[in-house]
């Protein structure tokens, strides 16, 4: 659905007060939302939240607020959210790492995917293989060479904590060519990129952000492959895994999207899945998004969003069951 833009732009007042097509009698006409970050801020995560929230608020008519609950890879954040009333006024800006890796992997965790409901997916995100500046490769079959030599210790790698897909992708990388890795697991990925550029950890497997590029010219770190067979044309650049001699195959992005608590009423979830749809038809959030490594998904109807987010639950079951990952 689309809306003639300076018209219902005219309907939005800055103090959130009047009502706009999105919009019914009681939803979001009551109070902020809260939008629900389970990363700390300055994060790959952290960002793109506070773009589509800028997009989200004008669809609605409402404020929305960025909440930043960093922590347990992500499960602190979504506990947040299930812990809140089931009236769409706080949502998740989640992923597989929060909403299906944490329950499965993490008996602490005391929630399952399907206590969420998936209103809209939005991106399939670039993950890259970063190493500190240092280290002597330059590409990622060097580093498999590398971490592979005789009487090596092991890479020491960050993440954005225990049981999150960067996790469990670099221990099955090391599974997969022969090589050992410590992990050293962190609240996000701004303290991992950090503790990176100050060479307390060897590499990292992270969501790509656009600053990275940055970073590698001003040999603070670098970028050794993509885990992608095709790239956004603002990522030209980058290296895909699919040009490794290695493993070629070793292709990997992650989803995100906006969740709710699975009983959240069914207007409500309507409501903020068109505003989210809203913001994806933006041309300024697409271009920024792609720039950031992100490929855009089209807006869907809730019942493609929650076959979307049944085939990604049976996805990284499966993935887990292959390494026969138990909860911790």
């Amino acid at each position: 659905m689309r809306w003639n833009l300076p018209a219902w732009m005219a309907a939005v007042c800055l103090g959130a007060c009047a009502m706009t097509p999105l919009a019914h009698a009681d939803y979001p006409a009551k109070k902020p939302l809260s939008l629900v970050v389970p990363y700390p801020a300055g994060g790959a995560s952290d960002a793109s939240a506070r773009q589509f929230g800028v997009h989200i608020a004008h669809a609605l008519g409402q404020q929305v607020v960025v909440e930043n609950v960093g922590g347990g890879a992500g499960m602190l954040g979504a506990r947040r959210v299930l812990t809140s009333a089931p009236d769409g006024y706080t949502f998740l800006h989640g992923s597989p790492n929060e909403v299906i890796l944490s329950p499965f992997l993490n008996a602490a965790a005391h929630y399952k995917p399907e206590d969420f409901r998936l209103t809209q997916p939005i991106s399939e995100a670039t993950i890259v293989l970063l190493a500190r500046a240092d280290l002597p490769v330059n590409t990622v079959d060097e580093f498999i060479a590398y971490a592979k030599r005789p009487g090596a210790s092991p890479l020491t790698f960050g993440s954005v904590g225990v049981g999150s897909l960067y996790h469990i992708m670099t221990e099955y990388l090391g599974r997969r060519v022969g090589a050992e890795f410590l992990h050293v697991p962190y609240r996000g990925a701004a303290p991992a990129l950090q503790d990176l550029i100050g060479r307390q950890v060897d590499f990292a497997v992270l969501p790509y952000q656009q600053a990275m590029e940055g970073m590698a010219a001003q040999q603070q770190l670098k970028i050794l492959t993509s885990f992608s067979d095709t790239l956004p044309a603002a990522l030209a650049k980058l290296p895909l895994i699919s040009q490794s001699k290695t493993i070629p195959d070793f292709v990997y992005t992650i989803a995100g999207g906006y969740y709710v608590r699975q009983d959240t009423p069914a207007a409500e979830v309507g409501t903020l899945r068109r505003a989210v749809g809203y913001a994806l038809e933006q041309p300024d959030l697409r271009a920024r998004m792609e720039a950031e490594g992100r490929r855009l998904l089209a807006p869907m109807s809730q019942p493609d969003a929650d076959a979307y987010a049944t085939a990604q639950v049976a996805k990284y079951r499966q993935m887990i069951q292959t390494l026969g990952l138990k909860p911790m």
